[in-house]
């Protein structure tokens, strides 16, 4: 069995060693091709040996397909390129390579989203940027700027050129959700903001939507939203209005509004949970809504977090909080079919999800690392070992339930 997985790597080095080479070719749907090659078998198992060898040169040669732009390429190889470099940082998990994908990318993907009006082609781009940030961001700050760039795309600032058009009801579904995404692995949020105040204010807005994606998105970050984050009260029993200071005037004034922003959404969030079908209604989409908010008020009412337990081969694996929930959702919605494969073999997901697969080892055929490898895992103070430790500081997916990831609390005001 050891020689035909040999021989199967084999293949499939040979296979991505060609595919690498053809990002050189004139020919578009050449380059579009081995673009979908070199997904294909990122999926299909987790390409550490390949990585090692080849990184900067994938790296180089998919921003390479973006930096292009419309001219030269595809709007579907610019879109390939994207999953491809956000494949990769997967595939790196956290350390020096994660950090240079980050460092590569990020201002790329910013004047790509910044300066193109055609929005179809901008999905893609939001979730490398939202991928590339979760693995390769060092701090808040990093994630900030990139949540900043997500939300300028369908909420633009003092009339930039971002998207002139309304944004279509995909588009706000990508976007939040890639949002709502690296919200979940920020310190806490001090809600009494104008920032926060606004942002609630919008998302509360969009349940009100008729498209169903943008309601259920929109349902996810405002609970993720309450959940980690505080309100600030000022306990005025021992004082008058009068004898308030403006600052803790500011603050009374501000959490009564927040009182009645969050009063406000639990009634939309109550409506959502017991919806009728309307007509030409997908009966699977209506429960997935009706199932969501009937959590998100339970949350709203008792503080209880929804559970998930999703088997992974012969194991489970366990999400108990908002932020685990939706970073388990958006993973899994990116990796597509290549999800099990890179739950069961991949490192990073392992940390990310505190996931050991049990089965992983009873045939005896333990995956074999190569002589780089075992350097990184055995030495206690190697990058891998600090990068996973940095990882799991930072993602704080602690095993029995709430996650103390939350936003940054100088998130901005307007």
């Amino acid at each position: 069995m050891g020689k035909r997985n040999e021989e199967v790597h084999v293949d499939q080095d040979t296979l991505l060693e060609q595919a690498l080479d053809a990002l050189d070719e004139k020919r578009g749907s050449t380059r579009e091709k081995a673009l979908s090659v070199i997904i294909e078998t990122f999926n299909s198992s987790v390409q550490h040996q390949f990585v090692e060898k080849k990184f900067a040169t994938l790296l180089h040669s998919c921003l390479a397909s973006i930096k292009k732009g419309s001219k030269k390429a595809s709007a579907k190889e610019i879109a390939l390129a994207s999953h491809a470099i956000g494949l990769l940082a997967i595939t790196v998990g956290c350390g020096d390579n994660a950090r240079e994908i980050f460092e590569e990318s990020v201002n790329t993907l910013d004047e790509y989203l910044t300066s193109k009006s055609d929005a179809t082609k901008i999905p893609p781009f939001l979730e490398c940027l939202a991928i590339i940030t979760f693995v390769g961001g060092n701090d808040e700050e990093e994630t900030q700027r990139s949540m900043d760039i997500l939300w300028r795309v369908i909420h633009p600032k003092l009339g930039s050129n971002v998207i002139a058009a309304k944004p279509s009801a995909p588009l706000i579904t990508a976007v939040v959700s890639a949002w709502s995404f690296l919200l979940s692995t920020l310190n806490e949020l001090k809600l009494n903001s104008k920032f926060w105040q606004n942002s609630i204010s919008y998302l509360s807005s969009l349940l009100d939507k008729e498209d169903r994606s943008v309601r259920i998105a929109a349902g996810e970050a405002l609970a993720l939203i309450f959940d980690i984050g505080s309100i600030e009260k000022f306990s005025a029993a021992s004082k008058s209005t009068d004898d308030m200071t403006q600052e803790e005037s500011k603050v009374q004034e501000s959490y009564i509004h927040l009182q009645g922003l969050k009063g406000k959404v639990k009634n939309q969030v109550e409506n959502l949970s017991v919806e009728a079908g309307g007509k030409g209604s997908a009966k699977k989409d209506l429960n997935a809504q009706r199932n969501l908010f009937r959590d998100i008020l339970d949350y709203l009412e008792y503080g209880a977090s929804p559970e998930i337990s999703m088997k992974i081969g012969g194991d489970s694996l366990q999400t108990s909080s908002w932020s685990q929930m939706i970073q388990l959702n958006y993973l899994k919605h990116f990796l597509g079919g290549g999800f099990i494969k890179h739950m069961q073999e991949n490192e990073f997901l392992h940390d990310v999800f505190n996931f050991t697969p049990k089965r992983r080892y009873l045939s005896g055929d333990e995956p074999r690392m190569s002589s780089g490898e075992k350097r990184m895992f055995k030495s206690p103070n190697s990058v891998q070992n600090k990068a996973r430790t940095q990882l799991l500081n930072k993602q704080r997916l602690l095993s029995e339930g709430r996650n103390l990831g939350h936003y940054a609390a100088n998130a901005g005001d307007d």
